[in-house]
């Protein structure tokens, strides 16, 4: 995953290196002698906590985070009150996620009073709001270090300044265009892995934050791609998700371009990888090309998450999403027809500006002809910073309540006949853990993403078997294993 460096053999009688990511492991070296240095005088190794809010953006962001304090030293706990070094990876897609984060910070207060050496840091998409930092500055004086989205990979640089200062170490880009690659990541599971393929946003959204807080889109080059996921496929990942806020755009920045296309052939290519996932796609820039790959593939998913936020064109237009109805479901079918089986899940929002009931009765017309077999369904609210908020014709909260009470109970009503059609087959699952609730089962998922819980222990956890698919509950399954010469051990 990355180059193993000896950090014993770092030496800190000189100065740090520029070049990344010699630098970073120059600094991972010093905050390893802080940690020696902490142990020998406490008789235990120091605690961290990486509590992450948000996408899975930001789930990969903290498994580096996570990767870099494993490598130095420190051992993880969940419980936030007994770490030493806490950090808060934030989201600020919703103001509501925000108050998240203070709420947890009030709830530190009287730890960190108690446990002066305690250090706390906020990273993440929130970080890059310069009003939020503000706040922090004048409110929650407990925080220690405070850095954004595009300087993550100069966490043990700052770490490093942050266990060697007592005053509040801040540093935030307004936007880079650097990507540094061969640093430590700590993985969740270690038979599915996120793998970044590219990072920022160029599409503006009249909602959306995350172009503001994520920077401009810019690509990872291919064969880095490829390096990070042979190495997973070495260490025994079976699946990987490719992730970007716009995966379909992949390749667009590079110095000699690559479709998504394309690098999904290569990934193809890789012997030990059975999955291959990927999100999150826009619709305006799903190609042909793309839907081709997709019907030949042997490995991608039979799911793909196409997010259509309304059915309106009209509302399509003020949300600056660039296509339309009829664009949209044009699509579905091209994707249905190449792909028969295909899971398809969307994200829609209510209430958006303007939306009349005409505009909300052509979402559930959308929703009625594609047959999602889930969405995600939200509430429009205002996200300060963005064009939308300052929009008028804001819908009336009452209306926007009875509008998605109605769009939910459709898209469960078609969520359930849809899921079910299923019910008889055997197909490949990879068991993904023991069930949380009844041990003497496991939770796999699907080929389609759903859930199914059937008979097994933990030694089947990686492994993709076959089940049958014998009861649908809606949104998963109940199942039993079938054994046949197809199954991968």
């Amino acid at each position: 995953m990355y180059h193993e460096i000896d950090l014993d053999n770092v030496n800190l009688s000189l100065q740090p290196p520029t070049e990344e990511p010699a630098r970073q492991y120059y600094f991972m070296a010093k905050c390893l002698k802080w940690v020696r240095d902490f142990t020998k005088k406490n008789g235990r190794f120091p605690k961290s906590c990486v509590t992450t809010f948000g996408c899975q953006m930001n789930a990969r962001d903290s498994e580096k985070l996570a990767g870099i304090l494993a490598k130095i030293g420190f051992v993880e706990t969940e419980k936030e009150n007994q770490a030493d070094f806490i950090i808060f990876n934030t989201c600020t897609v919703r103001e509501n996620a925000n108050m998240r984060v203070y709420g947890h910070l009030g709830q530190l207060t009287p730890v960190k009073k108690k446990n002066p050496h305690m250090k706390i840091a906020l990273c993440g998409c929130m970080m890059q709001e310069p009003e939020v930092v503000e706040k922090i500055k004048k409110s929650y004086r407990i925080v220690d270090l405070i850095f954004g989205t595009h300087n993550i990979y100069k966490f043990a640089e700052l770490l490093s300044a942050c266990l060697e200062s007592d005053r509040m170490v801040i540093d935030i880009w307004k936007d880079t265009d650097k990507i540094v690659e061969n640093l430590p990541g700590e993985r969740k599971f270690p038979f599915k892995s996120g793998v970044n393929v590219m990072f920022g946003c160029n599409n503006f959204c009249s909602y959306c934050i995350v172009p503001y807080v994520r920077g401009r889109e810019r690509s990872r080059e291919p064969e880095a791609v490829l390096k990070e996921i042979r190495q997973l496929a070495s260490d025994g990942v079976v699946e990987v998700m490719l992730l970007g806020q716009n995966v379909n755009s992949y390749g667009k920045t590079l110095d000699n371009p690559c479709t998504f296309a394309n690098l999904l052939q290569q990934i193809e290519e890789i012997e030990g990888i059975e999955r291959i996932r990927f999100m999150t796609s826009h619709p305006k820039d799903l190609s042909d090309e793309l839907i081709e790959v997709m019907k030949h593939s042997r490995k991608i998913c039979r799911h793909l998450h196409l997010p259509v936020q309304s059915g309106s064109t009209e509302i399509l237009k003020k949300m600056n999403r660039r296509y339309t109805k009829e664009q949209y479901l044009d699509l579905v079918r091209k994707l249905r027809k190449a792909v028969p089986d295909i899971s398809l899940t969307t994200d829609i929002i209510v209430g958006f500006p303007g939306e009349t009931e005409e505009d909300f009765e052509e979402t559930l017309d959308v929703v009625r002809k594609v047959r999602y077999d889930s969405a995600f369904t939200f509430i429009y609210s205002k996200r300060t910073g963005t064009p939308a908020a300052s929009m008028e014709a804001q819908v009336p909260s009452d209306v926007v309540k009875k509008r998605f009470d109605r769009l939910l109970a459709e898209v469960q009503n078609i969520s359930a006949e849809v899921c079910a059609v299923h019910t008889g087959k055997v197909m490949p699952v990879l068991v993904e853990s023991v069930n949380d609730h009844d041990q003497s089962l496991v939770t796999g998922r699907l080929s389609n993403n759903l859930l199914i819980h059937f008979p097994g222990d933990k030694s089947l956890i990686g492994k993709i078997v076959n089940v049958k698919l014998n009861e649908c509950k809606g949104f998963y399954y109940l199942g039993s294993r079938t054994f046949d010469q197809s199954e991968n051990f």
